[in-house]
């Protein structure tokens, strides 16, 4: 195993771990090898986390684990974050995220809030029991690239279908992204939402492949009114 195999591993366990003197001397030590900070991050705090996701719904880890992972995580990630060089002019992509209302579970937001903000962008985080009017007000507040919705109930996830209508009559533009145990890619389709990620770990290569489709969309939609 290569030394910067070894580096990424044991960020990687640290987190899972949730041990967070070795995530920090890690990442120190990732910095003082010349390992790429951003690479450190994804390949190491976030496939930690990516690991811990999947010991929670194996109910190997439960949410005092998961807290304490997640506090890991953004002991390294503080560490890490002011080396990450990002190129001028680069507009950072936005996303706005909550549990729909009526519903109090928030665990797995907190994953895909996580990874979004290992990956760089910038995060509005609306907590959970969100009210539709909440979602449509921050939406068009900061213009967000992406809006995700969260839901772990059947009873909750019924919110969705009303909020993204509410959401698309606001901002036809806007991408939404759905979650949660109860969902899957045909509810996704049957309530209008753009992207589905069945775990924490695809929500943000989703939201990408989201904003990817939209732009190939317009692109094609201008060249034909030319």
């Amino acid at each position: 195993m290569t030394d910067q195999k070894r580096l990424l591993a044991s960020l990687s366990q640290a987190v899972v771990d949730y041990n967070t003197d070795d995530c920090k001397a890690s990442a120190q030590k990732a910095l003082e090898h010349g390992l790429d900070p951003a690479v450190a991050v994804m390949e190491g705090l976030t496939e930690g986390m990516r690991r811990v996701g999947i010991l929670y719904h194996t109910n190997e880890y439960f949410v005092p684990e998961v807290l304490m992972c997640a506090d890991t995580f953004y002991e390294g990630l503080e560490i890490l974050k002011p080396h990450i060089k990002t190129e001028s002019g680069t507009p950072r992509l936005t996303v706005v995220i909550g549990t729909v209302k009526g519903d109090i579970h928030d665990i797995g937001k907190n994953l895909v809030k996580l990874m979004f903000e290992a990956s760089g962008w910038e995060v509005h985080d609306l907590g959970r029991d969100v009210c539709l009017e909440d979602y449509v007000e921050k939406q068009l507040e900061v213009q967000a690239d992406i809006l995700a919705l969260s839901s772990m109930m059947t009873t909750t996830m019924m919110e969705m279908k009303k909020a993204v209508p509410l959401i698309k009559a606001k901002r036809p533009h806007c991408l939404i992204l759905i979650g949660g145990a109860p969902l899957n890619g045909d509810i996704a389709d049957l309530f209008g939402a753009d992207g589905y990620a069945d775990s924490a770990g695809k929500a943000v290569s989703e939201a990408l492949k989201m904003i990817d489709l939209a732009n190939r969309y317009k692109k094609g939609f201008l060249k034909k009114m030319q």
